[in-house]
Parts: structure tokens; sequence; C-alpha cells
């Protein structure tokens, strides 16, 4: 009786182990690599390329051509950007971080610095704080204002 050689186990003869070189192994290292990117750089899309990945390897798995694999994969990533992309981004989509002048429209304040219709540039005191302020028509030191728009952090003044 003789023991079967060193080969007899190796991945080489054994067609159902995957090597290194099969394109099952390579799409799911495709679904990796995207996966990795999307986790450090959130976008909402590369994570459908891990979904399309993972199903061509499947399809690789099962023997199909590179065609075959190529074509779920593009279906896949196709379908998932077109149904699942919109949805996730309505459920997790708000209006971010509300701005510091958002708060501020339609208060009242007080013209700190005289407001030039020709310059835009003056000053206002709303809620206690400073601001840049500008209006249309000139408006000098101590008239009240209301906040009825903000352009970055200059606010838009109307007199109140």
């Amino acid at each position: 009786m003789t023991a079967p050689g060193p080969r007899a186990n190796s991945t080489a003869y054994n067609r159902a182990v995957p090597s290194l070189d099969s394109a099952a192994v390579a799409w799911v290292l495709v679904a990796v690599v995207a996966a990795v990117v999307e986790i450090s750089i959130p976008h909402f899309g590369l994570i459908f390329a891990t979904v399309a990945g993972i199903a061509a390897a499947l399809v690789a798995g099962a023997g199909l051509g590179f065609v075959v694999q190529a074509g779920v994969f593009a279906v896949t990533l196709a379908l998932c950007l077109l149904l699942l992309r919109p949805r996730m981004v309505s459920k997790l989509g708000s209006k971010g971080v509300p701005s510091r002048t958002e708060a501020l429209l339609g208060r009242e304040g007080i013209v700190t610095t005289d407001i030039e219709a020709t310059v835009g540039a003056g000053r206002v005191n709303v809620g206690g704080e400073d601001w840049a302020a500008r209006s249309s028509a000139p408006l000098p030191a101590g008239t009240r204002v209301r906040v009825v728009a903000a352009d970055g952090i200059v606010l838009e003044v109307v007199p109140a």
C-alpha cells in the first residue's frame, strides 16, 4: 500500500478549493477594496460596488464565464445605484448642521455702526452678539432693525 503523496491534498489538484488566481477570489478582493474605501470615505456609491463584487464572485464560483461575471457585476451595480441609493440618501439625508445665522432670521437688533447703502457695510447687535450687516437703505447707529436674510455671516437687515 502506498501512502498518498504531498500533492494529493494540494489546491492545484482540488477544484473545490479556490486558488488565489481564481475569478471568485478576484471579485471578492474588488468587493473588499470597495468596502474599505467606502468606510474610509463614505459616498454612498462604493458600497454598491461591494454588493456587485459579491454577486459577481458568486457567479464566478458557479463556474460561469467572465462575460457573465462582468454582466452580473454591471447589472447589480446599476440596480443598486438606481433603486437603493435614492432610498438611502432620502432616509439619511438631512439639512445638515444649521448655520449660526439661521436662528437670527426674524429677530430684532440695533445698528451699532452706521450701515451705508452704497458700501453696504455696517455692524448690528442681535441677541447680544455683534454681526456684520448690510441694508439697501442707509441706517444710522441706534436704529432698531429686523434680520431678513443672511449671506454667510453677513446679516441683511431692514428697519424694524
